[in-house]
Parts: C-alpha cells; structure tokens; sequence
C-alpha cells in the first residue's frame, strides 16, 4: 500500500469548498484582473486546491486555465521571461489553427526576446547607437556578450563579440519603442489583441510551488505576474506560503528599510500583489482523525471502492461543522460498508484512535506530514512481509514506536538500544514507565536490580531511577499511555525495519561499508570532504543512513562547547546531497541549547540552499537570537547576523 503525496483530486478536507469561493470571486470579475493566493505552510494542500479550482474552470466556454509552476524551471532561465513565454505558448497551443492568434503570439515573443536581450546587456540597451560604440559601450558590449553566449572573458573571440553586437544592435534598431517601460505598456496592449484573437473571455494561470524556489526565482516569477495587474481579463491563483515569499522579498531586496509601522515592506509587498489572499486552516483533532481514517481505507480498498465512497460521502458531511464532529465513527463505518466492518477498515479505526492526539500536535495539522508518517508506517510493515517476519510486526505497535521515533527521537534511541541488546528484544524501563502512568506501583519495583535507587513520587509509587527523567515530561507520558503496551513486547523486528536505525543491531543489521563511511566523516574536514563525494552514486536511503548514523555519535557526547567531530562531515555530506538539508536543520534544532559553545551560528549559517530548510534554519536562528539561557551562543548569534547585514 502506498499513499500517494501528489495533488489529489478526492478531497478528503473539504478543500472543494475553497476552490469554489475562489471560482466564484472569478466569475464575479469579469475582465477585471485580478490576483488570489491560496496561502498554506508547507504540505497544507495549496496544489490541490489550485488542481480543483482548474477542473471547475477548466469546464467553462471561454475560460483557459494555464498551470505554471516556478519551480520545474528553477536555475534554468530568467522566471520572468519563463512566465511570459510559458503563458503566450499555452495560448497558442489552445488556438492552434488561427493564423491571427499565430501572428499576435509572433509580436509578443518578439518583445519577450528584446527585455531578455535588454536584460542581458544591462547598459547596453539603452546607450547602443549606430555607429562606432564608445569605449564604456565596449565593457557593456563584452560584459552582455560574456552573459549571453556564457563564456567567460578568455574563451570570448573578436567574432563572438561582434555578432553579439550585430544582433543587439539589430534588435533593438527594429523595435519601434526604445526603453523598458514603453515596451511594457505595449506588450499588455497586444497581449489584450492576442485574448481577442484567441476569443478568450478569462484567462487563468495557476501558480504553484512558488515558495519552493529560490528567492530570485520567486521574485523573478512576482515580478512578471505584476505586468498583467493591469491587463483585463487576466486572473492568477498563486499558490504559496506567505512567509516563504515574505522571506524571498527580504532577501532579494536586503537594502529595504526596517519597517516604521506594525506592517513589514515584504508584507506590503505580498499584499500589493495579491489582492484576495485564502488561507487554508490547519487540521484540529476530530479533522486529524478523520483524514487518517480516510487514508488508510483508501490506500486498502482504493478511491472507486463504493465503500470509500459512501465512507468519503458520509465523513464530508460530518466535516461541514468541525467543531461539533468527533471524527469517523465504527457506526458511520459500518454503515458505509455495508454492514459489517471489514478487518482492515476496523484497524484503521484503531489506528486513527491511537496516532491522532499526536500528530495532530507533533504535525500541526499538515496534510503531507500525516500522510508521510503513515507512509512510512506502511512501507516498514511492507519491508517485514518481504524479509519473511511480518507476522512479527503488529501495526498499532509499530505505529506507537514511530511516534516516539518521529517526535521525541532521543527517546526512541534510549528504547530501541535497551532492545536490541537484551536477549528477548524487551525494554524493562518501558514496561516500568508505562506501570507509572497507568498506577501500578507494585510493577515499578518488580525485580529490582541490586544496588538500585528508589523515589517516591506522590500519587504514583516510587519511580526508579532510570525512568525518573521520562517521567518528567509529559508528552513521553503520554505516549506511555497509548494502547497498546508495549513491555512484553519483542521490540527488534520493530527496530529492524526503522532502516534508519539499523545500525542499533550491531552485527545483524549493521553494514560495514556504513561503518566505514561513519568514521570516515567522523575523522576530519578533508578526509570527511572525500567521504562525502564518493557518496555521491551511493543511492538515497544509503545517504540518509550515513547522514544519521554520523548524527546519533555526535548527540552521544556529554558537551558541545566545542564543535564536535563530525559536524564537518555532516555538513560535506550535505553538499554533496543537498536533499538531506532537511535533516540537517533537524539536527540543528535538536542540539541543546544550555550545552551548547559559540560555534553554531557560524558552522550552519551557509550550509542551506534549499527555500525552504534555510527557512527552517531562520527559525532556529531567531530562538539562538532571542534565547537568554547561553549567553555565549546569543553573542556569537549577533555577532554572526551583524556580520551579514554588512
């Protein structure tokens, strides 16, 4: 079974009732442009919104809708020509026999290539004359032609030189008007000529994943949609994380004054552009168990099922009011399938039951998140049934483990070790800590080891003392008390299919070309550099195993005030995988502040590429910068921001 994580067109969260406003407020429009962003954190569900409201358009006479996602061309051109050339194709595309459609999309590129000429040769599209070029026109003409045939100065020949200079030339002599601003008004003037030919009455661009891309490319992608803010009949649906694109603004214009009142230049700037933003809510309790209910029967009986259907029908109904709903019931389910609950239909009500509280708190009600765990979930009981021993995997226990795993990591490691080195894979701190929070006392104190300390504890019994620190925090209490139990349990089937924690095993599950590679990044900066770059044809799961076993022996030492070994080869390794940058900002964040010397802000603070984990990274950022408990880390933090603003 697998959940897929693509835009979907079942809509389990009532996204339909967005995509529906936002086909309303279009309709109500027409031939105003307009811009509305469809606002969510990252994996809430913006796409599919965007894949909704394109099917509801998508049915109309005269509407074309044009999906344009800014992320597919990151790196590869100028994201402002892209959507200007990627918008006037589509259109073409949709009238491919209309010789006057033809004509108006002739016009249109040809203004295209004259702001990609004129941007390439800076200066020089607006000094070029006809004659002799002066000798600051000659830099310009070398530094356009360098940019444009992407050589550098050595590789360039007089020939590359002067055809680059022919052909400017030429263009701009051609072009009827000579600055920027006069070829932008005339490209929404024929733009509105190319809709006419076209006979469209409301032309619609979706934009998705823009707050993937890099800021210039963000910007880039902003910036082109803001010369259509005046062209009539143009609407464009921008789907992004405000704070993505609030984080683009800044960085792409770093000269911005601070902001004088309560609202930000970058928020100005977002607001100015968009004119009707939606946000799309988070998931509360009853929703997260609904969803995950949803999931599971779906990825069991798939979408055209009549019992996922009526189950479907019937929880979106529920859903209208969700503060009055308590998620899927077994009534609602049995009904739905006619009767009688099917065996994997009732596991997934167990499930749900049991991961719901968490993940609704430990994802904050993200869609992707949910659907990733349970993914991950799946897969590990796909893995047992493949290497023979899934009768030894039970769901709900796995699940429970996955839990701790993904939420309090350093607390699964404590088990998963206890586990795979007792002979019958049992955790006595386990069952000792989930006695405590269910109130037997008699079961703290069974067989207790000789020598041990004991701690009362009002209300509870006595605590000992190697469970006392979970007993201190809430969440590993509460985890504690989840059905089932899991003290009798053989854990190492569980801790054999975690992959990423394999190496737990010793010599059953551990691999020496793993071992090998750990102590190599380990070792130092140039050792863990040639490590790191031979990793490069190792397959991902390999780089993901590398990347945590090299994490769990650095979060094995006792201090941090000094940078320890293997950070260098954590960070050479991200390079190499830029798709680990992810867990890199997790290990930052599971660094612990209190231990922590003045070496962190400048060891991470160039190690992220990626939009979003360099927004992540921001965050942690800010609480190195706002904390007051280490005193050294808030200096070296200030110190390291003062540096950048300069």
């Amino acid at each position: 079974m697998f959940i897929s994580d693509q835009e979907t067109a079942t809509d389990m969260l009532q996204y339909e009732a967005i995509a529906k406003t936002v086909v309303k407020l279009i309709e109500e429009s027409p031939g105003i442009p307009v811009t509305i962003g469809v606002h969510g954190d990252w994996g809430a569900g913006k796409s599919s919104v965007l894949k909704m409201t394109q099917a509801a358009l998508g049915e109309q006479d005269g509407v074309l809708c044009i999906w344009f996602n800014g992320w597919a061309f990151e790196g590869f051109e100028d994201a402002k020509t892209v959507v200007l050339e990627t918008i006037i194709e589509e259109l073409k595309r949709a009238r491919p026999g209309s010789k006057k459609v033809q004509d108006a999309v002739k016009k249109l590129l040809k203004r295209v290539d004259w702001l990609k000429a004129a941007k390439k040769a800076g200066g020089l599209a607006f000094t070029i004359a006809t004659g002799l070029p002066t000798f600051g026109q000659i830099g310009d003409i070398i530094g356009a032609a360098r940019s444009a045939l992407g050589k550098n100065a050595q590789e360039l020949t007089r020939q590359d030189i002067e055809g680059f200079a022919d052909e400017a030339t030429s263009l701009f002599k051609d072009a009827e008007e000579d600055s920027v601003p006069a070829h932008i008004h005339a490209f929404r003037k024929e733009f509105v000529e190319l809709l006419d030919a076209a006979e469209i009455k409301q032309l619609v661009v979706m934009v998705d994943d823009l707050d993937r891309c890099l800021p210039p490319t963000a910007i880039g992608t902003l910036e082109a949609i803001r010369l259509f803010l005046f062209v009539e009949r143009t609407a464009f649906v921008i789907g992004a994380d405000e704070m993505m694109i609030e984080y683009a603004v800044r960085d792409h214009f770093p000269d911005l004054p601070p902001s004088m009142g309560p609202v930000s230049y970058a928020r100005n700037y977002l607001e100015k552009l968009i004119q009707v933003p939606f946000r799309i809510p988070t998931l509360g309790v009853a929703e997260t168990r609904t969803y995950i209910t949803l999931l599971l029967v779906e990825a069991q009986y798939g979408s055209s099922n009549a019992g996922f259907k009526s189950l479907l029908e019937a929880a979106r109904e529920d859903m209208r009011r969700p503060w009055l709903s308590e998620g899927v019931t077994a009534k609602a389910m049995a009904t739905a399938m006619g009767g009688t609950i099917p065996p994997e239909a009732d596991q997934a009500l167990v499930l749900a039951g049991q991961l719901t509280a968490m993940l609704a708190e430990g994802t904050k009600g993200n869609p992707r998140q949910i659907k990733r765990f349970l993914n991950s979930m799946l897969l590990r009981k796909e893995i047992g049934e493949a290497r023979g021993f899934g009768a030894d995997i039970s769901v709900p226990i796995l699940a429970k483990l996955m839990l701790a795993e993904r939420f309090k990591s350093d607390f699964f490691e404590e088990i998963a070790r206890e586990a795979s080195g007792a002979s019958d894979g049992r955790s006595v701190r386990v069952k000792k800590l989930e006695a405590f929070v269910s109130s037997k006392p008699s079961e703290l104190t069974e067989q207790p080891k000789p020598g041990a300390l004991l701690k009362s504890s009002p209300g509870k019994g006595t605590i000992p003392d190697n469970i006392e620190d979970w007993t201190k925090i809430d969440w590993i209490k509460t985890w504690a008390g989840l059905a089932p139990s899991l003290g009798d349990v053989d854990l190492r089937p569980y801790v054999f299919v975690s992959r990423d924690k394999r190496m737990l095993l010793g010599g059953t599950g551990a691999s020496t070309q793993l071992a090998q590679f750990t102590e190599e990044l380990m070792f130092g900066s140039w050792k863990a550099k040639a490590a790191a770059q031979t990793t490069q044809s190792m397959t991902a799961s390999f780089a993901e195993e590398l990347f945590d076993s090299v994490r769990l022996r650095i979060l094995e030492e006792d201090t941090f005030k000094l940078e320890p070994k293997g950070v260098r080869g954590l960070l050479e390794l991200v390079k190499v995988r830029p798709e680990l940058e992810g867990r890199l900002v997790d290990f930052v964040r599971d660094l612990p502040i209190a231990k922590l010397g003045a070496w962190p802000p400048a060891a991470f603070g160039t190690a992220f590429t990626d939009a979003h984990a360099l927004l992540q990274y921001q965050e942690v950022f800010k609480a190195w910068e706002s904390q007051t408990e280490n005193k050294a880390l808030q200096k070296a933090t200030n110190l390291i921001k003062k540096v950048g603003a300069k």
